[in-house]
């Protein structure tokens, strides 16, 4: 398929991040599947091929045009062949470049292969990991999936459209709710940061996390979250802020491969009484924010900049298909928690839930938590819920709750800009581009882009703006650090005397 579209908000802060050089390998996702037994090499590499054409996105790469980012179509390369696992995981997947998203085979012996997919977040997510197996297992076996009910491009757009209707509602429920929040209390701390970096990783295993939902007439989602909240109120944190992500998901995009999700703030904490209030009280607190869960916070508050992850802490809570890929002639095994390691903040829960038991992994960036730390918040979380489960009516003050540690601060993400002289004319130029680009009447000298609500969008519209007015091609990274009409204007007189 050719062609491109527009693309969705979360693609667009992604494209963001990428392009401000804080990503590292975080976004990355990889997905292993081991088949034993007598594989057909070319049934395979051609099942590989239709799924591609069948979901274009994923070969997808993120470009801005005239002013707009698109997602530009384009072939997503054969199924290659590998040597070594664990070699292939450093492999690219790059959604400005391409290729976000590639299929490779390796080779254990001759009845064990594994294929290992590996794509970029821009073109993927946690509920594409089962419909792209779905759709592979179908077609090896010779019988492909029904057809979708609608393109991928109508899917884009429509979900646009539901943006721009659902921005004023998101608008007044954050303006109350959301204050960005500087210090961090957890055991082993010594920063904090929402910035990718080289990760860690710690699995368990929860125990009846359906039960316990079950007994508080709540979400498993929503009772792992209560606990995960109440674990980081007792250390210190008078109201945790815990990234969450959302499926934005509808009937028409149900099964397509891609990016549909939303990172939103829960924000929140216990008041006395039991356990069992707070996880009702706190499902309560969250059908208010699903009203609001196709709308990036960075869309409905001001000063939100270029960031891996919308605060330190996340959550994120999958419950897969009680099905798995059938591969005819073959048995599979799946890998659905492989590990990229690399972190977009300083701690993120993981929870995968299906019928063989709640797989729980803790993520962490040890230059900033230490593994005794991450460890303790580890046992401090399973008692937790051993205790919930037991008695999900526990007053809060019964429960094995921890004492509060010190808190640490936000280590600041910045990138560095050279100076340069400042026109005081070109300045009043960029001042009046960001003026009608915000749709605002005026805009100071100094004020930060970010702090008037402007975001990834704004940018490449900006940045078009001085293509066409300038001649000159400015660079992403100048918004980073210093999205100012003046740092701004400084650029462009660099650019155009560099030219001359």
């Amino acid at each position: 398929m050719t062609g491109s579209w527009p693309a969705s908000p979360a693609q667009q802060g992604m494209w963001l991040t990428e392009r401000a050089g804080i990503a590292g390998r975080a976004f990355h996702m990889p997905l292993a599947v081991w088949l034993d037994g007598p594989l057909d090499v070319e049934a395979l590499r051609e099942a590989c091929a239709e799924v591609a054409r069948r979901h274009p996105v994923l070969g997808g790469v993120l470009a801005e045009d005239g002013g707009e980012l698109r997602v530009l179509a384009r072939a997503v390369p054969p199924m290659g062949e590998g040597g070594d696992l664990h070699e292939e995981l450093d492999g690219p997947v790059d959604p400005v470049e391409g290729p976000a998203a590639r299929f490779t085979l390796i080779r254990e012996d001759a009845k064990r292969h594994v294929l290992l997919f590996q794509a970029h977040h821009a073109v993927f997510d946690g509920e594409s990991k089962d419909i792209l197996l779905r759709d592979l297992a179908a077609w090896y076996g010779g019988a492909a999936p029904a057809p979708l009910g609608a393109a991928y491009p109508e899917v884009a757009v429509r979900q646009r459209a539901r943006l721009a209707d659902a921005l004023p509602a998101a608008q007044g429920y954050w303006a109350a709710r959301w204050q960005e929040q500087r210090e961090l209390c957890l055991p082993g701390l010594s920063g904090v940061s929402v910035a990718a970096a080289p990760g860690s990783a710690l699995d368990f295993v929860v125990e009846d996390l359906g039960g316990l939902a079950e007994r508080l007439e709540v979400t498993r989602f929503e009772a792992v979250l209560a606990a995960f909240v109440a674990l980081l109120h007792a250390y210190g944190n008078a109201r945790p802020a815990v990234g969450v992500d959302l499926s934005t998901r509808t009937e028409l995009s149900r099964d397509h491969v891609g990016a549909f999700v939303n990172e939103l703030p829960v924000i929140g904490a216990p008041e006395g009484g039991t356990f069992g209030e707070f996880a009702r009280s706190l499902r309560v607190e969250l059908r208010r924010l699903y009203r609001h869960r196709g709308v990036p916070l960075a869309r409905a508050v001001d000063g939100i900049g270029p960031r891996a992850a919308l605060t330190p802490v996340s959550l994120s809570y999958r419950r897969r298909p009680e099905t798995s890929p059938l591969f005819p002639g073959l048995g599979a095994s799946v890998e659905w928690m492989m590990f990229n390691g690399w972190v977009r903040n300083t701690l993120h829960l993981q929870i995968v839930d299906d019928q063989a038991g709640t797989a729980a992994r803790l993520q962490y960036n040890p230059a900033l938590l230490d593994r005794a730390g991450a460890e303790r918040i580890r046992e401090d979380l399973a008692a937790l819920l051993v205790a919930v489960a037991a008695d999900p009516e526990a007053p809060l003050d019964r429960l094995p709750l921890p004492g509060p540690v010190p808190a640490a601060t936000v280590t600041a993400v910045a990138v560095a800009v050279e100076d340069g002289p400042v026109p005081a004319d070109l300045v009043r130029e960029i001042q009046a581009i960001f003026a009608k680009e915000l749709e605002l009447d005026d805009v100071e000298a100094d004020d930060d882009l970010f702090d008037l609500g402007g975001h990834s969008l704004t940018i490449t519209q900006i940045m078009a703006r001085a293509r066409e007015r300038f001649g000159v091609e400015l660079s992403f990274e100048v918004f980073i650090d210093d999205a100012t009409a003046t740092r701004i204007a400084a650029e462009v007189a660099r650019l155009r005397e560099q030219a001359c």
